[in-house]
């Protein structure tokens, strides 16, 4: 009988957890936690013992901990360079808005994005803190480190990896912007937030693939709080904010369906993709990935200084971008062509500004000219097109209609015709 009790105990433990039903556990008729142990709870005269994710933890292999991962190096993807170019722009200002690349199956998006964690300089952050929390910037903490920090607590620090977050096909609201830890509401009866994935993503980048199939109802919140730099979560009985400030990056496929209007203008940059046609590019890639595929580690050990190479390139673009200054001539210039090609809001004209900026950085400059606008006008400017139509999804013809349209304005009498 004693080990039926403490099934039926361990059963409606679970639907506690399942429910969120504050009122059961509350009410110390029904059930009631131990005040000798947070893993334990107690059903009438029963108590049993639940297991701590710690102690879940813990007895895993120790293999599971210490297992390495690598990534493609981003400096071998071959071809795709407007998608490289826009990747690069985003890393070096985050402001810019993020990326959206559409193209056909099995030509590299995703390895692309996630090859990006092997450039991206490290960052400081505190210790244990599930937000990338920032030592000493007040934006760029959670909660938690913020009190400390404001009760003059020290922190520890470490240095690590630029997160990169991938957002799952079938995620649901909770799992994305956060919700109740049950495990701490079981265990210890207190109400308190667990960070979602876009707390998670903070100061990182947040990898959503296959965009076009998400609901639209997730995908404005992902879009709103890239856009706003923090994330608020009031349901459950709980209050929550915190810091998501990450560069939003995701993929799609045109015949899996469009998005809103709406929602491509938020995004900064559009790049499209294709197969490579070329055969010596498309025999370098292959023979690189089998190489890679056979011994990762020596693969990105080898190619190890042109990774370092690119990183630090990126650091100090990072440093020069505040002294980086636009011209007059070429912000009226980009203030014409947004409105010649009937582009709504100003999204654009701030697009082609920062990214133009950006480039200009990458470049070692601190003044940007005509050929950084003419790389990354169409970037900024080809998802915000009326869209025709008699034409696919996204049409490659925009890229050429964009910087015919700067050409004519930058230079008008090029293109006029000889009497």
């Amino acid at each position: 009988m004693g080990g039926l009790r403490d099934a039926v105990a361990l059963g409606l433990a679970m639907l506690v957890v399942l429910h969120a039903s504050y009122s059961f556990y509350q009410d110390g008729r029904n059930l009631s936690f131990s005040a000798q142990s947070r893993n334990s709870v107690r059903f009438g005269n029963g108590k049993v013992r639940l297991p701590s994710s710690q102690r879940i933890r813990q007895s895993l292999p120790r293999s599971c901990a210490t297992a390495e991962s690598y990534e493609f190096p981003f400096t071998r993807i071959v071809g795709q360079e407007d998608m490289k170019k826009a990747l690069l722009l985003n890393a070096v200002d985050t402001k810019i808005g993020g990326l959206l690349v559409f193209g056909d199956r099995g030509t590299g998006k995703s390895v692309c994005i996630q090859s990006m964690k092997s450039v991206l300089p490290e960052i400081e952050v505190v210790r244990g803190d599930p937000y990338n929390s920032h030592p000493s910037d007040g934006s760029l903490m959670g909660p938690e480190v913020a009190e400390k920090v404001s009760n003059g607590e020290k922190v520890d620090t470490e240095f690590i990896k630029t997160p990169i977050i991938q957002l799952p096909l079938g995620a649901t609201e909770d799992k994305v912007c956060g919700t109740i830890d049950m495990e701490e509401a079981l265990l210890s009866g207190q109400k308190k937030f667990e960070c979602g994935l876009l707390g998670k993503a903070n100061r990182g980048i947040l990898f959503v693939d296959e965009i076009n199939l998400m609901e639209d109802g997730l995908v404005d919140v992902v879009l709103d709080s890239a856009a706003g730099g923090y994330n608020k979560v009031e349901r459950e009985g709980i209050s929550a904010e915190h810091p998501a400030r990450y560069i939003l990056i995701a993929t799609g496929h045109p015949d899996e369906g469009e998005l809103r209007p709406q929602l491509l203008d938020r995004f900064g940059l559009f790049a499209t993709v294709g197969t490579i046609q070329n055969t010596t590019l498309c025999t370098q890639m292959i023979m690189d990935r089998l190489e890679f595929d056979d011994d990762p580690k020596s693969f990105v050990n080898k190619v190890e200084p042109e990774l370092k190479v690119l990183r630090e390139k990126i650091d100090r673009a990072r440093n020069l971008l505040s002294s980086v200054e636009v011209p007059e001539k070429l912000r009226l210039i980009v203030a014409e062509v947004c409105g010649k090609l009937g582009t709504e809001g100003i999204r654009g004209d701030l697009a082609c500004i920062r990214a133009a900026s950006a480039n200009a950085a990458l470049d070692g400059r601190t003044e940007i000219t005509m050929q950084d606008l003419e790389e990354v006008v169409p970037l900024a400017l080809g998802h915000r097109l009326k869209k025709d139509p008699t034409d696919p999804v996204f049409d490659t013809k925009r890229k050429s209609l964009v910087v015919n349209a700067l050409k004519r304005i930058a230079d008008p009498e090029a293109f006029m015709v000889p009497k």
